[in-house]
């Protein structure tokens, strides 16, 4: 059966995330893997998670925020995560009063504090808003984290770290940072349970109250 032009393109597509995929795994793995422990560090002390994308990069934003205010795959408590493009009232009321550049630094100097996450995806790199909310994130003590489309770009050398993916087209760069959302929920959700098991083991070590009084008495 000879291809049409259509499965020809759907075989270019998928080729062309094969391929980005490929180099996800080779260059990005360590860095999400630390990206999760960071979070697993920064959530259960009472830090917050802010995200924000533009179109379809808006979506994998809430993708994101979503996983940690529900859950990922286990069972786990919910951590604050706020995707700062679906606050629509704020959205809109910033960008018709301080301009569309705004509208997410505004809201991260109203919710970002010191030692909190933002995290930023675009697959051009050089969104204004977003370029905004990183600067103001990193003034404000906000640690600064970049999924975009090929490096270099400004968004990846505005933020702390970047993770970026080299593909061909946007909606290839946009399935990537969908798998790298879930390898990010992976690597916080291992770090959890890694965190939880040093403690039971410390906990099991520990003697009961008022032993190493009573070893210590005449």
């Amino acid at each position: 059966m000879s291809q049409t032009p259509s499965h020809a393109e759907a075989h270019r597509h998928c080729q062309s995330l094969q391929t980005a995929l490929q180099r996800l795994r080779a260059q990005g793995l360590d860095r999400l893997a630390h990206w999760g422990h960071r979070l697993a560090d920064v959530l259960p002390a009472g830090g917050r998670l802010l995200a924000a994308g533009n179109g379809g990069s808006a979506a994998q934003a809430q993708h994101l925020t979503a996983e940690l205010v529900g859950r990922y795959r286990e069972e786990r408590a919910a951590y604050s995560a706020i995707a700062l493009h679906a606050e629509t009232s704020s959205v809109t009321a910033i960008g018709n009063d301080y301009g569309f550049e705004n509208v997410f630094a505004r809201q991260v100097a109203a919710h970002g504090r010191p030692g909190d996450v933002l995290v930023l995806l675009s697959t051009s790199g050089r969104s204004g808003n977003l370029l905004s909310a990183a600067m103001t994130a990193r003034a404000t003590g906000v640690e600064v984290w970049a999924l975009t489309g090929a490096s270099p770009n400004p968004l990846a050398e505005a933020a702390d770290q970047a993770l970026c993916i080299d593909a061909a087209t946007t909606a290839t760069v946009q399935e990537a940072h969908l798998v790298a959302v879930h390898l990010l929920c992976e690597s916080f959700d291992a770090a959890l349970a890694a965190a939880a098991s040093a403690r039971r083991a410390a906990g099991a070590r520990r003697p009961p109250n008022g032993v190493e009084a009573l070893k210590g008495a005449p």
